[in-house]
């Protein structure tokens, strides 16, 4: 008999967590936000998470997918900025002769890069993926930064 309470309590407890977790209107769209941001939509990611986070304001998970997301959105942007300076930079570098303008603009672009890059702060959680595709361009502003100097 003590035995079986050993097994049924615990098992009872784990069961009524799982219940109010997925019953939860709060913690359901944690569940959601959670699968976009592991998808990579962290627009959508942010947009769940906050609600969730509107809804119950104890809900962790929500906090957290909504910070985590915030941090993917930002090297996201950071991304999507060094792209199209780099974009800009091969436009100037095609040229037959760089001006001196040219290399004002080339150079302020790669310091505005480096200097947004320092800014970033990845966690663990966040996808290694953007991570190592921004310190790329970092790296690559970098050496830039350095020839235009």
């Amino acid at each position: 008999m003590n035995a079986k309470l050993l097994i049924v309590l615990p098992l009872s407890i784990i069961l009524a967590m799982v219940i109010y977790f997925v019953a939860n209107p709060s913690y359901e769209k944690s569940l959601e936000a959670e699968y976009y941001y592991e998808i990579g939509d962290y627009k959508e990611a942010y947009s769940r998470a906050r609600e969730a986070f509107s809804m119950d304001m104890y809900n962790r998970m929500a906090s957290t997918v909504m910070a985590q997301s915030k941090t993917a959105m930002k090297y996201e942007k950071y991304i999507d900025e060094a792209k199209k300076y780099m974009k800009e930079i091969n436009a100037i570098a095609a040229k037959e002769s760089i001006s001196d303008a040219d290399r004002a603009k080339i150079k302020m672009m790669s310091e505005i890069m480096v200097n947004s890059y320092i800014k970033l702060a990845p966690s663990v959680i966040t996808h290694k993926s953007l991570v190592k595709e921004a310190k790329k361009y970092y790296e690559d502003f970098g050496k830039l930064l350095e020839k235009v100097d």
